[in-house]
């Protein structure tokens, strides 16, 4: 199999949620990294969605990063075919802390602080998984799932609910310390 398309990552900090039990679909991703590479450049990065009313369009949507390069690259190369494909590039500042005890993500964009801490952490994991509707490139890296999340947008604290599983079909609370999207 020849690889054209590909990122990597270390450092991440992802939280998918939802902010009511009854809504079908997440409204909350913070999927972030300390540091992604591309073929384009390497910056902090990854990718935020906040619509706490469903009926609303999302008051944040797309592929953030310090490096318009490195946010642009995301779309239209690894998540193509998804309706993740034509979000827009958000120019952000994104800093990353995480220990053996916690794992925190700041997200700075125009307009919204996304705080996301995480804890209770399960043994860390090597992962493998094969493409899917959502997720269609393969991945590979060190996980570790999180027994509690919570998230805070512009210093106000959010409501979650954490699904089961993710869209890349992992844990929905995780730090992910290292791995690799490629297709």
């Amino acid at each position: 199999m020849t690889i054209e398309k590909w990122m990597s990552w270390e450092g991440g900090v992802d939280l998918i949620a939802k902010t009511s039990e009854e809504l079908e679909m997440p409204n909350v991703i913070v999927h972030v990294a300390r540091m992604v590479h591309t073929p384009v450049g390497s910056a902090p990065g990854g990718m935020l969605f906040w619509q706490p009313d469903p009926a609303a369009p999302p008051l944040a949507f797309g592929f953030v990063s310090s490096n318009p390069e490195v946010a642009g690259y995301f779309g239209k190369h690894i998540f193509a075919g998804t309706p993740f494909e034509n979000a827009p590039s958000i120019i952000g500042q994104i800093l990353i802390e995480i220990s053996d005890e916690q794992a925190t993500a700041r997200v700075e964009i125009p307009g919204f602080i996304f705080e996301s801490h995480l804890s209770n952490f399960a043994d860390q994991t090597m992962i493998q998984r094969e493409p899917s509707t959502m997720s269609p490139f393969y991945q590979q890296g060190l996980e570790a799932a999180a027994g509690h999340a919570c998230l805070k947008v512009n210093g106000t604290k959010i409501d979650l609910t954490i699904p089961p599983v993710g869209i890349t079909g992992g844990p929905c609370a995780v730090v992910a310390r290292c791995g690799v999207y490629a297709r």
